[in-house]
């Protein structure tokens, strides 16, 4: 079968995250038409995480794309690029404040920035509770999208946007996440300045972090009043039900966390027993470096799908660039083939470029020497 072009062609982004969802709407201001399927029932079906930077250099340029950089700065957080570096006693040892008008890469929650993509997609765009099972079909096309409620569609292209556990993946690529060895364990501080006063004078307008080596700690601002805090250990995988608990017992994982932090000052320990409500457990996986497949005509990958690493500030920035690289190479392209070619011609080595650079990276949120941890919501499954 012929390659067909990408405006006939019945394009499937699977993953209504910001990479999937950056690609589709580029592709609807060039006059492609796309259908992005999500397992979520909705929109508002559960949390989307914290507060993301997006740069200058890369998630700037594709929210330039889609042409929604003027409402993305009029959402995001300038302020929230101050980093503070502690060590446990709560000192600081460094504090990086953004110039004035700086917005080389400023905050938005994770949400927001989720909302102003959909908000510009066209009605109907997204199909929720759409959870892919399996791709079939010759490689050459078309594909059949099987969902896990027995519904089959058709498709030229299907494109992974996905995430960590990508069910795109496996179409093209038989690997899978592995554990790092490192795990985050996520907690909730809100109404800060009235609740917890202290905690927002520690963490101040942006991000701080502190680590000794084994352990480690970061809190971020988000908005709406909002603190999360990560706790960042080295533990097995597994280690909440190996202790006989399960996630909702937040008394009882307070104990293991109190003695394994039992030397850190009481200001910094309040943020593991003042926080609102339950722990979220967040294990930090990494697909194998590098991470390449061979060329398919009807399948590609963009963001963790393609090349998931640690949460060092990268994760949704190149997600969004894969997404407006590959928007742009279908609106520029003779056919669905060539397009891929083309985004994956560049998108692959500049993955492999920065996931070599990060390799073990997650060991570096362990010590005392990082000072920048942006993008630390790209943790999430």
């Amino acid at each position: 079968m012929n390659s067909v072009a990408p405006a006939q062609a019945r394009i499937s982004i699977i993953g209504a995250g910001p990479g999937g969802l950056t690609c589709a709407r580029i592709l609807q201001r060039r006059g492609i038409a796309v259908t992005v399927y999500d397992r979520d029932q909705g929109p508002d079906a559960r949390n989307q995480g914290g507060t993301l930077d997006l740069h200058a250099d890369n998630g700037q340029i594709a929210l330039r794309e889609a042409g929604l950089l003027d409402e993305f700065f009029k959402l995001a957080r300038p302020e929230g690029q101050e980093m503070r570096l502690m060590d446990p006693t709560g000192t600081m040892t460094s504090h990086q404040v953004p110039e004035a008008g700086e917005f080389f890469k400023p905050e938005i929650d994770r949400g927001q920035l989720r909302d102003l993509l959909l908000d510009s997609l066209q009605p109907g765009t997204v199909r929720w509770g759409q959870a892919l099972d399996t791709i079939s079909g010759p490689a050459d096309g078309p594909r059949q999208l099987h969902f896990t409620d027995g519904t089959t569609i058709d498709t030229d292209l299907v494109i992974g946007a996905d995430g960590a556990f990508s069910r795109v993946r496996p179409a093209v690529s038989p690997a899978v996440p592995q554990y790092t060895g490192v795990s985050f364990l996520e907690a909730w501080f809100s109404d800060v300045e009235n609740r917890h006063p202290d905690i927002a004078e520690l963490v101040g307008p942006g991000g701080a972090h502190a680590a000794d080596g084994d352990r480690g700690l970061f809190a971020q601002r988000n908005s709406g009043d909002h603190i999360r805090v990560y706790l960042i250990r080295r533990v097995p995988v597994d280690w909440i039900s190996q202790s006989g608990l399960t996630i909702d017992d937040t008394d009882a994982i307070r104990v293991p966390l109190l003695d394994a932090y039992n030397h850190w000052s009481p200001r910094m320990r309040q943020m593991i027993t003042d926080n609102d409500g339950p722990y979220v457990e967040r294990p930090i996986f990494a697909l194998p470096v590098p991470h390449t497949w061979e060329h398919n005509p009807t399948v590609t990958l963009l963001g963790d799908a393609a090349h998931l690493m640690p949460p060092l500030g990268v994760g949704v920035n190149l997600a969004m660039l894969d997404a407006s690289e590959l928007a742009l190479a279908l609106a520029d392209s003779a056919t669905v083939d060539d397009a891929i070619r083309t985004y994956e011609k560049t998108m692959l080595p500049r993955s492999t470029e920065t996931a070599k650079t990060l390799e073990g990276g997650a060991e570096h949120l362990l010590s005392a020497e990082i000072s920048d941890f942006g993008d630390h919501g790209d943790a999430q499954p």
